[in-house]
């Protein structure tokens, strides 16, 4: 029997993993009190064979949730039961946005009083013990729902027998601030600029003639020659060490022109090769 604990920060994202996990013939419980996960799995495994693969969504915030997660991930152990932990996150500003358009209270808004942002940083510090010792760890931040869907499919989908690595590739905006969840982060600046070629400004790197603009310079298919040789070299590394994700940060000044030309042109090579690749343009739709 196979379980996966789908938890993480709220708004982060869990409700939605769940529906997608469901799709994958998973049997999911949402609200699962974690002190009753051991009790659970001895009643799924009464059942012999009825459910294979069960999701549980838990909140770790209850009281002594962190002690209890670990007293019942020992439990499951000892009753050699597997399990996976699925942790779900997005960067402080995403939440407090969701969280203004939902017009929901944050839960430990509720409880300590102060602002969302205060809530959040005290989730934040609470559920790292949990977050250090995730299989999974998924940032929503920039994610479409289908994109998030493609992710955990490749994760948690019986088709995908092989050991495999999704790659984010995320072009942005050094002006708007660093991605916080880039793993690595390629700096394409020293690239001629489109912004300051008449006709070019207003469009984009998804457009044929800032993408011709941009590589029609050398310096461009050299940098992709070596950016590719030097993915192509760490994927497998990556994946030895056990990482099921990676995210790869293009960066030029606004994030609309050159970040986005060698981001989408990194993603075709990278889908060429087989590898499971998600499109993030951050910055696209920001001014200049």
């Amino acid at each position: 029997m196979e379980f996966l604990i789908i938890t993480g920060m709220s708004g982060g994202g869990k409700s939605q993993a769940a529906d997608i996990i469901e799709d994958l013939d998973y049997y999911c419980v949402d609200n699962m009190p974690v002190a009753l996960i051991p009790k659970f799995a001895e009643l799924c495994a009464a059942t012999k064979g009825r459910y294979e693969k069960v999701a549980l969504v838990t909140d770790v915030r209850e009281k002594n949730g962190i002690e209890d997660v670990f007293t019942a991930l020992e439990n499951l152990k000892q009753m050699d039961f597997g399990y996976k932990i699925l942790f779900m996150e997005a960067e402080p500003q995403v939440i407090v946005k969701r969280y203004k358009a939902s017009r929901r209270p944050h839960p430990l808004a509720i409880k300590g009083g102060g602002s969302i942002e205060a809530a959040i940083a005290r989730e934040t510090e609470q559920l790292r013990p949990v977050r250090d010792i995730a299989d999974y760890i998924v940032n929503t931040s920039h994610l479409t729902l289908g994109q998030l869907q493609n992710q955990l499919f490749t994760y948690f989908s019986d088709a995908a027998t092989d050991r495999s690595i999704v790659v984010n590739v995320m072009s942005f905006g050094f002006k708007y601030g660093m991605p916080l969840d880039a793993d690595l982060v390629f700096d394409v600046r020293f690239l001629p600029n489109p912004y300051y070629v008449e006709g070019l400004k207003n469009h984009t790197g998804l457009d044929s003639d800032v993408r011709d603009y941009v590589f029609a310079y050398e310096q461009t298919h050299v940098f992709m020659d070596k950016l590719t040789d030097l993915i192509e070299y760490l994927l497998p590394q990556y994946i030895e060490e056990g990482k099921y994700s990676l995210t790869i940060a293009i960066g030029c000044t606004g994030g609309r022109h050159r970040s986005v030309a060698v981001a989408s042109a990194l993603s075709g090579q990278l889908k060429c090769l087989g590898v499971p690749v998600v499109s993030i343009n951050r910055d696209i739709t920001r001014g200049g």
